[in-house]
């Protein structure tokens, strides 16, 4: 088997555990993708170790434009999708995505992954505490729209910026604002297409000087892992997001809070 098939098939498995979660938790996948990613790609040397982060994180999200809108699709039809809600949100996801995207290679990367992975660990910590304890009765008002889509941006634009789907901000965002876990995710799923799609756009425009597609890359998409990825997700996704309608809400966060942990660990040590 050569290396490229061999690698495919790898990407194959990681796209089988990544669908999942994507429809059970309403996560691109990114979490996980990334850094497994660019460990496949560092152990094929398919590129130079300074820019396997940068094709890991831009393969990430192309990926999840597909893994996203088959999850999106499953939990529409479970009515999980609060459509009154998600044109906004989707508005301010899309514009942090696309900026993001397309400032990559100028971001101070190092001084982001820490400030996120803190920023990870509070909001690990807040939604495990609360998934252990009576919510109270009080509940918060959702901001205004112009409010909301101002956080969505800020949302959108770290999310695409270390190629995750977004949910894993959403959805502690949106359950802080009493919207109910599951529509939550729902959301996220639905909103995981938009900064996958215009996080792309800037990681491919922004790649086409560095790469070419004879070297298997679009931008700095390497096209080999995509398709290896998607074409697991895509049939484990729905799976995913049918195993949300059978879990207990505090059994949901508590697994939202603990991957939270572990992507918080992975941005601050790599």
């Amino acid at each position: 088997m050569s290396d490229t098939l061999l690698l495919v098939f790898y990407c194959t498995l990681l796209g089988s555990g990544v669908g999942f979660l994507a429809g059970l938790l309403g996560i691109g996948g990114g979490l996980v993708i990334v850094p497994v990613l660019s460990s496949i790609l560092i152990h094929f040397e398919v590129l130079p170790h300074e820019q396997v982060i940068i094709v890991a994180v831009a393969t990430s999200l192309a990926s999840i434009l597909f893994t996203s809108t088959s999850s999106a699709i499953a939990h529409h039809k479970n009515g999980n999708v609060p459509w009154d809600l998600a044109p906004w949100i989707m508005t301010g996801v899309a514009l942090g995505a696309l900026l993001s995207g397309f400032m990559a290679a100028l971001l101070p990367e190092q001084v982001v992954r820490i400030v996120f992975a803190v920023s990870v660990t509070l909001i690990a910590l807040k939604m495990f505490y609360s998934s252990s304890k009576k919510e109270l009765d009080n509940e918060r008002n959702m901001p205004n729209k112009s409010v909301l889509t101002t956080f969505t941006t800020i949302t959108g634009g770290l999310s695409a910026m270390i190629g995750i789907g977004g949910g894993a901000l959403l959805v502690p965002l949106l359950t802080f604002f009493s919207i109910d876990i599951k529509k939550a995710i729902g959301c996220a799923s639905a909103c995981g297409i938009v900064i996958a799609l215009f996080g792309s756009v800037g990681y491919i425009t922004s790649g086409t000087s560095h790469f070419a597609l004879q070297e298997g890359f679009v931008g700095f998409v390497y096209l080999p892992a995509l398709v290896g990825i998607v074409c697991t997700s895509w049939f484990m996704a729905p799976i995913g997001a049918k195993s949300i309608q059978h879990l207990p809400v505090p059994t949901i966060k508590k697994i939202f809070a603990a991957l939270l942990l572990v992507m918080a660990v992975n941005m601050a040590v790599s």
